[in-house]
């Protein structure tokens, strides 16, 4: 044999494998490959069941609403309430002529200060001064014709006595007297008018205050009366006290008493106030407005205030209903009407409604609804609704200062 021969007997012999080896290893690649597959399989589900798992969590909690709440304050047992108001002389009055004539001379003009009985001006009346003339002479005819009268009534009563006259010309006499006592009377009384009429040339002060008008200069013709405002001469007003009437709302009209302190401010005198009183009410409703008129005074005897200036009144009226002041950024507005949302013990969302009661602005009082111990959500959600699992992210301290419980700082 060849040495190819043998060779190639050799290699054949090499490569033969037992029929039953071949087979297990064939096993043995196909267990191993579906390992693999296994391994590689969980090896990818898991993860993706664990990453899914994990965002329906975080939706779960993402889907719960944050919400600060913030406890209500106790709102205070006396309300200052502010309120427009103008101010008023306390007497406050036109001067007018009571006679006809011109104006002779004044003597004071605006701003001036005028006592009770003081002159203010002169009117020159030569119309009523010759009538009062005519009417003395009138007088003086009238008084001897009655003393004429008088002496020929007692002649005639004492002829009576010895029936030297009839009774019918004592009777006649007697007539003529008393027609002529008459007369003088009247006479007197006409004068007396005219004596009247001419001192109203004389205009005087009807009480002490500040002449804030003069309507009039010399030369000018005075019509009595205050017929036209051109009759007006002077106006006058008392300014030693003032007063200030003022629309106080019907919610506070029972508490608006007589007696009850008011602080009025100005713009003309920034950070001060001036004290007044509340001195009478109107005692009933204006159905127009709702409000009741009150009357507050104030002292000004050293003249620092005007009438007619605008003052903001400030009235400390106790309330005996409790209120509770929240912000009214908690405040909700929708069809059931005006409500709050707040946070039970569970963490759950109560919507409770409310009656406001005054509104400063940035805050309101409750009047009804709420209790001291509510959690109240500010800036709620528009989708908040009742019982709704919410989740306190912040608490606000308020003006009393007291923190809700169970918050996530």
């Amino acid at each position: 044999m060849t040495r190819q021969q043998e060779s190639g007997q050799l290699s054949s012999e090499s490569h033969y494998v037992a029929p039953g080896r071949g087979r297990t290893r064939g096993l043995l690649g196909v267990v191993i490959a579906l390992l693999i597959i296994t391994v590689v399989v969980i090896a990818g589900i898991v993860p993706r069941r664990r990453a899914r798992a994990e965002l329906a969590n975080q939706t779960k909690e993402l889907a719960i609403p944050s919400v600060a709440v913030v406890r209500p304050t106790p709102g205070t047992p006396q309300v200052e309430i502010v309120l427009p108001g103008n101010l008023q002389a306390y007497s406050d009055s036109p001067i007018y002529a009571r006679t006809n004539g011109y104006l002779k001379k004044w003597y004071v003009d605006i701003g001036a200060r005028a006592k009770a009985g003081q002159l203010l001006a002169e009117i020159e009346t030569p119309e009523v001064d010759q009538e009062l003339d005519q009417a003395r002479a009138d007088l003086n005819t009238a008084r001897a014709n009655y003393r004429l009268s008088e002496i020929t009534a007692a002649r005639y009563a004492d002829l009576l006595k010895t029936d030297s006259v009839s009774k019918q010309d004592v009777d006649n006499a007697n007539g003529d007297f008393e027609a002529k006592r008459a007369t003088v009377a009247s006479a007197e009384s006409n004068v007396r008018r005219l004596q009247e009429l001419q001192s109203f040339e004389k205009v005087y002060a009807p009480f002490d205050g500040v002449i804030t008008a003069r309507n009039t200069d010399i030369g000018h013709l005075i019509n009595s009366g205050a017929g036209t405002p051109a009759t007006e001469l002077f106006h006058i007003a008392a300014i030693q006290t003032l007063r200030v009437y003022v629309n106080v709302p019907q919610d506070y009209s029972q508490s608006a008493h007589v007696g009850l302190k008011a602080d009025l401010e100005f713009q003309e005198f920034p950070g001060r106030r001036f004290q007044g009183t509340l001195v009478r009410t109107a005692e009933a409703i204006d159905v127009a407005s709702r409000t009741l008129l009150v009357e507050v005074d104030v002292d000004n005897r050293n003249g620092e205030l005007l009438p007619g200036a605008y003052a903001q009144v400030h009235l400390k009226v106790p309330t005996t209903v409790r209120t509770l002041v929240l912000p009214v950024s908690a405040l909700i507005f929708r069809s059931q009407g005006l409500q709050v949302g707040t946070v039970d013990h569970n963490n759950r969302a109560v919507l409770r409604s409310v009656t406001l009661g005054r509104d400063m602005g940035s805050t309101a009082e409750v009047v009804s609804g709420l209790s001291p111990d509510d959690m109240v959500i500010t800036n709620p959600p528009d989708s908040l609704i009742d019982g709704e699992e919410v989740r306190i992210v912040e608490t606000n301290q308020g003006p009393a200062g007291t923190p809700a419980p169970n918050a996530d700082y």
